[in-house]
């Protein structure tokens, strides 16, 4: 135990939690021991609604029936297009226990991708969310001769809708239940007769090159990186998590949904993307899982708060950070704290630091999780300044998630931690390339042997495409994509992702492209973070009409330029940015410049706006 955190109730656990060997066979065992206690919440029309293990459970079988009557055969693909709600999970989970295959389809896809993504999964039940997704499904129905039914959560404004191919998922329930009396013992009969080596899941990496490849995952991955997850960070029932990044992603499929049902854990679900802010505050979770952008966009709205703050305000914040960095930098340097910064940090967090934090949301938290892209170093000194602990991990969707983990009471900000337990984590000597090898690595990509075979070697070592180094004590540091790599017209390497993090720790920053390959200098594509510029530009009656005003004006030119010359100052005049473009056009996941998970597409931004790049160099 240190003075600043307390590692004591985080420690890994490497006892079976839940026995089982599939994952509906691990689920049904938790309904059976959990049965009435509470696993998930979710709000609707402003008021919590919980749901039991229970409850969940004859859902679950509900759905699983419905999905047999409607010929539904073990093996055979559903795909979910929905955004993350508890009847994603319910679906998942009957589909599961239906002895199939399932897949989910981010709910910002375009009708021409939901074809695909069917197309090549071979899907023959689609869950839709509503309305909306519905229509995508409908435009491209013709087009794919496998798909049997849709199904429809949500039928608000469908109340009319007569199509043979199209079921609510209450009628689908409705249909379970009388499947299930003349077949009651379907859904065990299923579940066991699935094996371990049966494939469970596709996740469809987001395509950023190229269409999206669907990665197969076993049963046996599965519930092996689950129990793998325990021995990085340990949960018990008595958590509260929050359940809000895209469910088809990788990483809340496993960190939330799978590992919760393993754990017990609670999961809570957010209304809605907007409403992430609130919900936290109104969650506190104990355990918080989110990508960096989430972090970013708290201390950014910290930033801007204290702006508003009185002088002494101010000065009583900057006094209480400041003893925080002290602890955090003695704690991490393995050295004791004097008992007189002790007292301080008491008082610091009695006056401020305790305030910020339920202004946050993570007053609770016994630790944050940061993961799916690199975060800023100083980022992560902030929050554990606060008296949080924050962990990287790394993994990638073909590693079923975490590879590595930052131990809690060995916090490097920077790192990405040593290899977890459950697999093996090397630098190949010759490239520099991060390669992992483990029972929790894919099965290969759907109908993609040459891909698989490009990506798995022979000895087994899944190459993932991140260069790294290793330290001394083991901990791995991501230095870049081995495609991302920049060479100047000079010779010089750069590494454009740790400059795009510094940029990032800017509340007025979203998100950054560095260029420079083959360039006589570095240059970059900013992206505005849209509600802390238009405050600035309110505060300090800066004219504008529109986002394409806001990104024109000087005043805001200017407001980025101080943001770039903070950054190049801890960088060598080699390295340092000379030009900026910001993109006039505010984008959403819809947009063919951001993946699903938000982050601009290097390539395509750099191909899209090749004339606003040669303009920085002319």
């Amino acid at each position: 135990m240190t003075y600043l955190w307390d590692t004591s109730h985080i420690q890994p656990r490497a006892d079976v939690v839940m026995p089982g060997e599939t994952m509906p066979a691990v689920f049904w065992n938790a309904v059976k021991a959990r049965g009435p206690n509470v696993w998930m919440r979710q709000k609707h029309l402003g008021i919590w609604r919980s749901w039991s293990w229970q409850q969940t459970g004859d859902a679950v079988r509900e759905i699983s029936h419905g999905l047999m009557a409607l010929g539904f055969e073990p093996r055979d693909t559903a795909s979910i297009l929905s955004n993350t709600t508890i009847e994603w999970v319910l679906c998942d989970l009957a589909v599961l226990s239906a002895g199939g295959v399932s897949n989910g389809i981010y709910p910002t896809d375009a009708a021409e991708q939901v074809q695909y993504l069917c197309e090549d999964s071979r899907t023959t039940v689609l869950f839709v969310e509503n309305d909306e997704q519905l229509d995508k499904a409908l435009e491209v129905r013709e087009a794919l001769p496998l798909l049997r039914k849709i199904v429809v959560v949500d039928m608000d404004g469908l109340r009319d809708l007569d199509d043979p191919d199209v079921i609510s998922l209450d009628a689908l329930r409705a249909l379970g239940r009388e499947h299930h009396k003349t077949h009651p013992a379907a859904v065990e009969a299923r579940v066991n007769a699935l094996q371990p080596s049966d494939l469970a899941i596709l996740v469809y990496t987001s395509g950023t090159t190229g269409k999206p490849k669907g990665a197969m995952h076993s049963h046996a991955g599965l519930v092996y990186t689950v129990r793998g997850y325990n021995t990085l960070i340990a949960r018990s029932e008595a958590d509260e998590c929050m359940c809000f990044l895209p469910l088809c992603h990788i990483a809340e499929r496993m960190g939330g949904e799978y590992f919760s049902l393993y754990t017990g854990a609670k999961l809570n679900f957010v209304e809605n993307p907007e409403t992430v802010p609130e919900n936290v505050r109104e969650i506190a979770p104990t355990v918080f899982t989110a990508v960096p952008r989430v972090w970013e966009k708290f201390y950014s709205g910290v930033m801007i708060t204290l702006k508003e703050a009185s002088g002494l305000q101010q000065l009583a914040y900057g006094w209480a950070i400041g003893v925080g960095q002290k602890v955090a930098d003695l704690v991490m340097a393995k050295q004791p704290v004097p008992g007189s910064l002790k007292l301080q940090f008491k008082v610091a967090r009695a006056l401020v630091l305790n305030n910020v934090r339920k202004l946050i949301g993570i007053h609770r938290a016994r630790f944050l999780v940061t993961g799916a892209a690199p975060i800023s170093p100083d980022l992560v000194r902030w929050y554990l300044a606060l008296g949080v602990p924050m962990l990287e991990v790394w993994g990638m969707t073909e590693t079923c998630g975490a590879s590595t983990g930052i131990p809690a009471e060995r916090i490097k900000p920077g790192s990405i931690g040593p290899a977890a337990g459950y697999n093996e984590v090397r630098i190949a000597p010759d490239t520099g390339e991060i390669l992992v090898r483990g029972p929790n690595v894919f099965m290969g990509y759907l109908n993609l042997p040459e891909k698989t075979a490009e990506t798995i070697d022979a000895d087994g070592w899944l190459h993932t495409g991140d260069v790294g180094v290793m330290d001394e004590e083991g901990f791995f540091r991501i230095t870049d994509r081995m495609k991302d790599i920049i060479i100047t017209a000079g010779g010089k390497n750069i590494t454009p992702s740790e400059l795009e993090n510094e940029l990032k720790f800017s509340p007025y920053v979203t998100d950054a492209v560095v260029i420079g390959d083959q360039r006589p200098y570095l240059t970059v594509i900013i992206m505005i973070d849209q509600e802390n510029v238009e405050k600035y530009a309110q505060d300090h009656d800066v004219p504008f009409s529109n986002y394409a005003s806001l990104t024109r004006s000087p005043e805001v030119q200017a407001l980025i330029q101080t943001e770039i010359d903070r950054v190049n100052k801890k960088f060598a005049r080699v390295e340092q940015i000379k030009k900026f473009f910001l993109l006039d056009t505010q984008l959403s996941a819809e947009d063919e410049e951001l993946t699903p998970t938000m982050k601009l597409k290097r390539k395509l931004v750099q191909t899209k706006y090749a004339e606003q790049i040669d303009a920085m160099y002319r």
